[in-house]
């Protein structure tokens, strides 16, 4: 895959370039009618959830460094910061529950069997076939919620290149050179130079 072409701001700041001066103006009038002037905005739901609004203030910033905080980007970048805060959710459910199990652990190595005076048997608080019973359906628990982290971290993945595919790409769609005029030759340029008469 080739590299992005830089912005011509970036271009201008490091004040080397082998691009003509011509160039350098057709590329930023490029990258001026790619923008709609018009900022991202935060949608109600990214409002209402703290970490979502947190995320969705970091990414903004992060996007008027470059230039590209643009309302174009809106919709993938509140869904973004929805899918962030929801994974940061399930990841403390999955530690709450991972807590869970190494207390139970715990308990359950600590705890003192008695003797049943009219059995004789040993008896548990905490019967062994009732805690591993717990123990795996706990550990069921951390497997789905580490799916669910595993689902909502690949639909991240998939914003984040696109959107990054996105910008690169319009950086790739920006023509590098200015359209030379072609040079008529034989009986077009003898009738061009006619008409021009």
């Amino acid at each position: 895959m080739a590299r992005p072409s830089k912005p011509t701001e970036l271009i201008l700041l490091e004040g080397k370039s082998h691009r003509t001066k011509a160039e350098l103006e057709l590329r930023a009038s490029g990258e001026q009618a790619l923008i709609t002037g018009v900022t991202m905005q935060a949608w109600p739901e990214v409002k209402k959830n703290r970490r979502a609004a947190i995320e969705f203030k970091r990414v903004c910033d992060l996007l008027c460094v470059i230039k590209k905080n643009d309302a174009l980007n809106e919709s993938v970048i509140n869904r973004y910061c929805l899918l962030r805060a929801e994974c940061v959710e399930f990841e403390e459910k999955r530690e709450t529950f991972y807590r869970g199990i190494k207390q139970m652990e715990k308990e359950y190595k600590e705890q003192v069997p008695e003797t049943d005076p009219e059995t004789g048997k040993t008896v548990y608080a905490l019967p062994p076939s009732q805690y591993y019973k717990l123990l795996r359906n706990m550990q069921g628990d951390v497997v789905a919620l580490d799916k669910q982290i595993m689902q909502k971290r690949t639909m991240m993945l998939s914003i984040e290149k696109e959107n990054l595919m996105t910008i690169a790409a319009s950086m790739r769609s920006i023509p590098k050179t200015p359209e030379k005029e072609e040079k008529k030759s034989g009986i077009a340029a003898y009738l061009a130079q006619r008409a021009d008469r």
